[in-house]
């Protein structure tokens, strides 16, 4: 089964409900799924972001946080000096930068909806 590295604003799409969530799902099916260690800080993070805007949505929110927990994505430790010399090199945030070191490391596909990163990652 071929590995893909998953970011959070695909997978909030996901969990979350947003319009991207079929796309996201469709690509991937069929894929382990493997992420920095970082990504439950930014999917509880973006989980409150939302909360915090639709406050009626609140319970909603909080049971895609927990589909979360039961997804089985492999939560991988980044070289966090590498990823700093890769976020300079390419403009990114340290956190975005991690997605794609960890993708590179991995030789596997990177599921991002995040226009910057996918252009980093196709360079």
């Amino acid at each position: 089964m071929p590995v893909k590295v998953v970011d959070a604003s695909a997978l909030c799409a996901l969990l979350f409900g947003e319009p991207q969530a079929a796309m996201v799902a469709s690509g991937l099916s069929g894929s382990a799924l493997a992420a920095p260690a970082l990504l439950p800080f930014e999917v509880a993070n973006t989980c409150l972001m939302k909360r915090r805007r639709h406050p009626g949505s609140g319970e909603q929110l909080l049971s895609g946080l927990d589909l979360f927990h039961r997804m089985p994505i492999d939560l991988v430790p980044v070289d966090v000096t590498a990823t700093i010399r890769l976020a300079e090199a390419s403009g990114l945030t340290a956190y975005d930068a991690s997605y794609l070191w960890l993708a590179r490391r991995l030789g596997a596909e990177l599921v991002t909806l995040d226009r910057q990163l996918r252009d980093a990652s196709i360079r």
